[in-house]
């Protein structure tokens, strides 16, 4: 079965309960006797190249968005600033099965790392049709790119109207995006705003002064700054030579304010990003403000855990030192901002674990949207199933698979009863004074208690702590979300690395753990297919498997709130249900483990 958003709906999120299958079987993946229509013989029917431009306009750094959204760069401007004009190619423009084929948008739904990203063939095309876009004074031009990094609004979109094989044929249109920059908070008033005095707002400095260097993530990209500020003062050479993470958003700017505010709140910790050095700005037409765009944080270069633990692996460097040196600093770190930054963690994933340069771990990513539910904590997944459920987007959908009202009704009731006004929290896009004394808009995670909440930390710690002593980049195997340059060669809770004293306490940060839909379907390739199976299923079997996964998943996390709401009213409940140890009793145990390895080697 194919990578796209209909298989989000129907088979990888809970929606697939109640998710009705079409009343036709979906097409084969493959056609075995094309018609001429459709034959690669039929000259309409080839792309001219995908060969690597000789002298490219742009170069895209990665993509997001179920390969829907990618990240290009103007090559032939100076000092770009990271304005974040990515290019689009919605989902509806590649629905021929030929076209998705040839240019491997199926891959792309995974894909995410640069290297890979560039060579698809979507990559390439898109690279093609941007060069003649470009070149055409009267269509594009650079004149034109470069008046459009002047004066549209920040994450304004270059949008693919169609997805043709002849790059010829691509219309491409510009979409300015004012909603975004209206959503962004006035410099002027950030600290009201934000709730924090005044002398905890760095000081700011104009995107136009900074230079793009890489886009690394969706939110994220490596900058440098000019020789001056604009605004008369000089910028030191060691600054100016420093490299820098941007930090940015270009949808739902309320998560970037949430983190921006967390992070100043934050006391300092060695294995926590440090605060953020600058605010960074932009004048916007509409509206006449200046506002917040991102911030300046500290570039560790030595990237995340998830890409270098199977390197070391592999090269058969991967020192039992080292790894409880990480072990010990991520769960201190951990502890750290649940006592000391009063806040709740729930993107716990080695994706957020990056190296400093001196080989130290440093936690990052303070959004607090959460990791997928086969990283998160049983208890975090029930809730989280029911507000997929209650939020689902029926008008998104086609009314033959759409979920039916009265079920989103039913699950929108459940979270009500845990947390009331969530919707308050969910709907909005943009930052404002959070209702009800909320201090996240993560609604699964403020229905938990504190206790609970460390207890779900605990369990996302265990998971990561298992990938540290295992060496791999992901507690699963071919997940659906994104493939890795590395994939692991083994899966939770399977032991071959971990030493053995260790291996109890990873089961017990563990504990409640429930199957995951990868033990069922899997990823192959960029298909979707039930594992174990040879041919790897037809694309009905695979629904019909999802559907009957998740309607015992979704009863079990019904059943579970249900008893959970019945324990707490009586007085009954234990917020610790499962009977996790407390993230000190991990510290603890990892630093008496860490302890009397140097003292055998001593």
């Amino acid at each position: 079965m194919e990578l796209n958003s209909t298989s989000v709906h129907q088979v990888i999120h809970p929606t697939a309960a109640f998710s009705r299958c079409p009343p036709q079987a979906p097409p084969p993946d493959t056609v075995d006797e094309p018609t001429w229509a459709d034959s690669q013989l039929n000259p309409k029917n080839r792309i001219d190249s995908l060969d690597p431009l000789e002298h490219p306009f742009w170069r895209i750094d990665g993509c997001t968005g179920l390969g829907t959204q990618y990240y290009a760069i103007p090559l032939f401007l100076d000092n770009v600033p990271p304005l974040r004009f990515d290019v689009f190619v919605p989902e509806e423009t590649a629905s021929s099965p030929l076209v998705r084929q040839l240019l491997g948008l199926n891959a792309a739904f995974h894909t995410k790392d640069v290297v890979r990203v560039r060579r698809l063939g979507i990559s390439r095309h898109i690279l093609r049709a941007l060069q003649i876009w470009t070149s055409a004074r009267g269509h594009g031009g650079p004149d034109s790119v470069s008046w459009m990094y002047n004066n549209l609004p920040f994450g304004s979109r270059i949008i693919f109207e169609n997805l043709d094989l002849d790059v010829r044929n691509i219309r491409i249109t510009v979409a300015p995006t004012y909603y975004v920059e209206k959503q962004l908070l006035s410099l002027a008033k950030l600290d009201v705003a934000l709730g924090l005095a005044p002398e905890l707002i760095p000081e700011a400095i104009d995107i136009f002064q900074l230079s793009i260097v890489q886009q690394l993530h969706d939110s994220v990209c490596l900058v440098r700054m000019n020789n001056d500020r604009g605004d008369g003062a000089e910028i030191s050479d060691q600054t100016q030579d420093s490299l820098w993470i941007f930090k940015a958003l270009t949808s739902g700017t309320k998560y970037l304010f949430s983190e921006l505010r967390n992070l100043l709140l934050m006391e300092p910790h060695p294995h926590v990003i440090a605060h953020p050095k600058y605010m960074v700005t932009k004048y916007c037409r509409f509206g006449g403000k200046t506002a917040v765009v991102g911030f300046l944080l500290p570039y560790h270069s030595r990237g995340s855990l998830r890409d270098t633990l199977p390197v070391l692996r592999i090269h058969q460097q991967l020192e039992l030192k080292t790894q409880l040196k990480w072990a010990s600093q991520l769960a201190s770190a951990v502890l750290h901002v649940r006592e000391r930054g009063h806040m709740f963690y729930p993107d716990l994933r080695l994706d957020n674990i990056v190296l400093s340069d001196t080989g130290d771990v440093v936690m990052v990513d303070f959004e607090q949207r959460g990791v997928w539910c086969e990283f998160a904590a049983p208890e975090v997944n029930a809730l989280e199933y029911t507000r997929i459920i209650a939020t689902d987007d029926a008008c998104g959908q086609d009314m033959e698979t759409a979920i039916p009202d009265e079920i989103r009704d039913h699950f929108a009731a459940i979270l009500t009863r845990e947390l009331p006004h969530w919707e308050e929290l969910q709907v909005p896009e943009d930052y404002a004074p959070m209702p009800h004394g909320h201090v996240s808009y993560n609604v699964p995670w403020l229905c938990l208690s504190p206790t609970e909440q460390e207890a779900a930390e605990v369990y996302m710690l265990g998971r990561v702590l298992w990938c540290i002593f295992e060496g791999q980049s992901a507690p699963q195997q071919a997940a659906v979300w994104q493939s890795y340059r590395w994939e692991p060669e083994t899966e939770f809770p399977e032991y071959r690395r971990t030493p053995s004293e260790l291996r109890d306490l990873l089961d017990s940060c563990t504990r409640g753990r429930r199957e995951v839909l990868s033990s069922l379907i899997m990823r192959r390739g960029s298909k979707l297919v039930l594992r174990g199976s040879n041919g790897g299923g037809a694309a009905e079997d695979v629904l019909a498997a999802a559907r009957d996964w998740w309607s015992v998943e979704v009863r079990a996390a019904e059943e579970f709130l249900k008893m959970r709401h019945k324990k707490k009213a009586s007085g009954e409940w234990n917020e610790n249900y499962y009977g996790r140890p407390s993230l000190r009793d991990v510290v603890n145990r990892l630093e008496e483990f860490r302890n009397k390895v140097e003292e055998k080697v001593c």
